[in-house]
């Protein structure tokens, strides 16, 4: 067990069952070929009960990602530090939960309905990326997160894109040419603290600190501790092991940031003579702790959903019947 009381991945895995029991083997195989080959695998297709359960976790998180994602830069729009910056913001967070709406439709080819993957949420049964349990406390917080953790996205995303289920493949492509431009502002943001005035350097350092631990977390645990990357690897769910995306990123952005005279607070953040980056040991335990629903945010976040959800009903309710008189919610 860890620390925290969760079981480790490696135990997890331990006690999984057998993920191809009962399939059809000649299917399978057929299956593996066409992914081998290229191809892109339709809802209409045959396809492994663990692929279609293992696409709709991770497309269902994804999109879970993109709704609660909008939450820390949504509390930033009234605050804004400019009318340009205030419209940036309100342009992105549509984009994020049109991203949203783009993978619940992915999600839902593959048979689970969108309300039972948005009760699945509200309920704390369905995870969504770590980094959105941490608060958005500064401006240079909301450029932190538009360049980095938008850059970090934009690497699993890239990648993933190239994957073998059609549907997530094309939400992927537009949501990545959307999301160029949420890098764009963030970076643009993130310059202008950094050759500002000493103390927006040091607000902006500061989110660097707070931000490193949960940005080196996001791309999940290493290989050797994933449950469910080598199968998801082969059947080109993920076509990029953890480790991989991860070290993608730094090479990317860790000389971006320090080239602007600023850095991570990690002296152990370097690049080893085989091209891969070391870190210092980034605390499991805390990840795990976030995903699970004990991250800073966690409760805050849901319950704001939890608000929306309850008060857009009766709009939900009148677009799907129009001549039936409607009730507002009181508060």
């Amino acid at each position: 067990m860890y620390g925290n009381g969760y079981t480790s991945p490696e135990e997890a895995a331990k006690q999984k069952p057998d993920p191809l029991a009962g399939e059809d083997l000649q299917q399978l195989a057929l299956f593996e070929e066409r992914i081998a080959k290229g191809e892109k695998i339709e809802p209409q297709d045959w396809m492994p009960k663990e692929y279609r359960r293992q696409l709709i976790r991770m497309i269902e998180q994804h999109a879970h990602s993109e709704v609660i994602g909008a939450l820390p830069e949504g509390t930033w729009i009234t605050r804004a530090p400019s009318f340009k910056r205030k419209l940036a913001l309100i342009a992105k967070v549509q984009d994020e939960i049109g991203h949203a709406h783009l993978l619940y439709n992915a999600a839902e080819t593959l048979g689970k309905s969108r309300e039972a993957m948005i009760n699945d949420l509200l309920s704390g049964k369905s995870k969504y990326s770590n980094v959105f349990n941490y608060p958005a406390t500064t401006w240079a917080d909301v450029t932190v997160i538009g360049f980095l953790i938008d850059g970090a996205a934009i690497v699993n995303q890239v990648i993933n894109a190239k994957g073998s289920y059609g549907p997530y493949c094309r939400a992927l492509e537009r949501i990545c040419y959307e999301e160029s431009f949420h890098l764009k502002q963030g970076h643009d943001a993130l310059v202008h603290l950094a050759v500002g005035t000493k103390e927006q350097r040091a607000m902006l350092q500061d989110a660097l600190n707070r931000w490193y631990r949960p940005i080196i977390h996001f791309f999940g645990p290493s290989d050797k501790a994933s449950v469910h990357g080598t199968l998801l690897m082969k059947w080109k769910v993920k076509m990029a092991s953890n480790d991989d995306m991860r070290n993608q990123f730094l090479d990317q952005y860790v000389p971006k940031i320090r080239e602007l005279g600023l850095d991570f607070p990690d002296p152990k953040l370097n690049k080893n003579a085989e091209g891969i980056w070391e870190f210092s040991d980034p605390n499991w335990d805390e990840f795990f702790a976030t995903i699970n629903g004990n991250g800073p945010c966690n409760a805050e976040r849901l319950a704001v959903r939890r608000w929306a959800e309850e008060h857009g009903r009766w709009v939900r309710k009148a677009l799907m019947n129009p001549n039936q008189k409607q009730v507002l919610p009181l508060s």
